[in-house]
């Protein structure tokens, strides 16, 4: 049972949108709750066990998992919903790619593939768009692939194995995600090993009307895109439950 909770902020009481929106759940359900900073929680200020929820950004959690030595799923491309990319993706480095550079624009989607936040994926179609890679060491996970042509995307929601909510964050309207492909998606990621309790899901509609896995996100540190807040503070606890008790 989650007695307290610690909500993270960037200082002056300056906090992510979705975080006061989980404030204002905890309030109604009598949880205390105190807000934190990165001085704080590398100071090692906060006091956590399974009687305590945490609401932070990736940075966050990428420091309380080598803390405490946790070790959730950091694979956005599950084994479980290969079939669902409708495109290729394969894995590399940053040196890999910068040394099969020959003068040639690759014309690829770029991405980390183990510390996610690092960079926001992006498509490299000028010699400037290689070059932000340099940044990066070398030996950097990545993955690539084709650049396709998302006409919506949107995250679907999932919660102890139930959709919960699903919510457009980019494209045109008029379009819509084939549900069934959606719900095959989720029944698959179920029954595999790779799931965990709560989650978001990103599918797309390409340009050829086909609905693609964009990427999965855990539900640990998740945006909402005005998901209800108490739907989305359910599932942020689901998850965190899950991986502070093992």
């Amino acid at each position: 049972m989650i007695k307290k909770a610690y909500i993270h902020e960037y200082g002056n009481r300056k906090l992510e949108p979705e975080h006061q929106d989980v404030i204002d759940v905890l309030e109604k359900r009598c949880i205390n709750y105190e807000l934190f900073t990165d001085k704080k929680i590398s100071r090692n200020q906060l006091i956590i066990d399974n009687t305590t929820f945490i609401a932070g950004d990736h940075s966050v959690f990428a420091y309380i998992f080598k803390k405490y030595r946790l070790a959730p799923p950091a694979d956005c491309y599950p084994k479980a919903l290969q079939n669902y990319l409708k495109r290729d993706i394969r894995e590399t480095t940053i040196h890999n790619i910068s040394n099969s550079f020959d003068g040639n624009i690759p014309y690829i989607f770029v991405k980390p593939k183990l510390k996610t936040k690092l960079f926001t994926g992006f498509t490299i179609e000028s010699p400037l768009d290689l070059y932000r890679l340099m940044e990066f060491p070398g030996n950097t996970e990545l993955y690539y692939s084709p650049i396709v042509n998302w006409k919506a995307e949107y995250r679907v929601f999932v919660n102890n194995s139930k959709i919960v909510g699903i919510k457009k964050y980019n494209g045109e309207e008029g379009y819509e995600p084939d549900m069934t492909v959606v719900q095959n998606a989720v029944n698959d990621l179920e029954n595999s090993e790779e799931r965990t309790k709560a989650y978001g899901i990103d599918f797309g509609i390409l340009s050829t009307g086909e609905t693609a896995l964009v990427e999965w996100n855990d539900g640990y540190a998740l945006g909402s895109y005005g998901l209800d807040k108490e739907i989305y503070t359910d599932l942020l606890l689901a998850r965190w439950c899950e991986i502070i008790n093992g």
